[in-house]
């Protein structure tokens, strides 16, 4: 199988709308929705839940009142202010194991979080493997990957051609689970000065990474001369920008509708989506 995982150096610019348009227009494919903390594919592609996994990562540190002889060594060793009168806050424990590690009397042990739950799903345009990362969280690097190892056994065991990935913004741990060893990213933007801005961020890390990449520059006509700028950048780095989506208010209307906007109306954005998709799948054909 192929993985195109989708990406954009900022929030809002439209990429979890073109991934559920591109889960209605590929065929033999699985779905991932990588950006954990803050999952919202499912909104438009209304899974049904066939599985439900917990998701254990990280330590938190826990103090036995019956062995604690109130030295108060770890309260002082404590960098992060989390223990206090010799109760650890979850919330402000880093889970860095240092007073575990001094205490005395082996009073502090480390037990593992259970830091949020993963799900494979069906819709009707096919399986969904997404997740939830619990408030406070960390560790999102982690759930990404073990959302991709999941999307890619059910696409192995289904014989499935394509495994199309809706990556987190930004460029951290998140975004780099997501995009390690994929065979094509994706990259949406808009011609504003942040989304250039993030763009180039995302297209180093594309380069540091060895992953091939394309640019889609979606509501291209809010402003032409920023995205002029944009297919200018990208020709300089020989990026080749696939599609210029306009802005349409029909998108917001599909939205709201609960659909992918090439379900939604015809019209010159289901037509640049088709394209769009058409050029990936192109790409990822030997």
């Amino acid at each position: 199988m192929k993985e195109v995982v989708v990406l954009s150096g900022k929030g809002g610019t439209g990429k979890t709308s073109i991934v559920a348009s591109f889960a209605a227009l590929a065929q033999s494919k699985v779905l991932a929705d990588c950006d954990v903390d803050a999952a919202d594919l499912y909104l438009l592609l209304q899974p049904q839940t066939k599985q439900e996994h917990e998701f254990w990562s990280g330590q938190t540190a826990y103090i036995d009142n019956e062995k604690c002889n109130e030295c108060g060594l770890c309260q002082e060793v404590c960098r992060f202010g989390a223990i206090e009168n010799y109760l650890v806050d979850p919330i402000s424990c880093e889970g860095c194991g240092f007073c575990f590690q001094i205490c005395p009397v082996d009073a502090i042990t480390m037990r593992e979080n259970m830091s949020g739950h993963w799900f494979v799903s069906e819709t009707r345009y096919g399986p969904l493997v997404h997740a939830r990362l619990g408030i406070a969280q960390e560790n999102s690097g982690k759930l990404v990957a073990l959302v991709r190892q999941n999307a890619k056994h059910i696409a192995e065991e289904g014989n499935l051609g394509y495994i199309i990935v809706d990556g987190p913004p930004g460029i951290g741990c998140a975004v780099i689970s997501s995009l390690s060893g994929a065979d094509l990213a994706l990259l949406i933007t808009e011609p504003t000065l942040s989304g250039m801005h993030d763009l180039d961020r995302v297209l180093e890390l594309c380069r540091y990474f060895g992953i091939p990449a394309l640019v889609c520059i979606n509501k291209y006509d809010i402003n032409e001369k920023n995205s002029r700028q944009i297919e200018s950048y990208c020709a300089n780095q020989k990026v080749e920008v696939v599609s210029l989506i306009p802005f349409d208010n029909v998108v917001t209307e599909a939205l709201v509708n609960g659909l992918p906007v090439v379900e939604f109306s015809d019209g010159r954005v289901k037509q640049e989506i088709y394209n769009l998709w058409r050029k990936v799948s192109e790409r990822l054909t030997p």
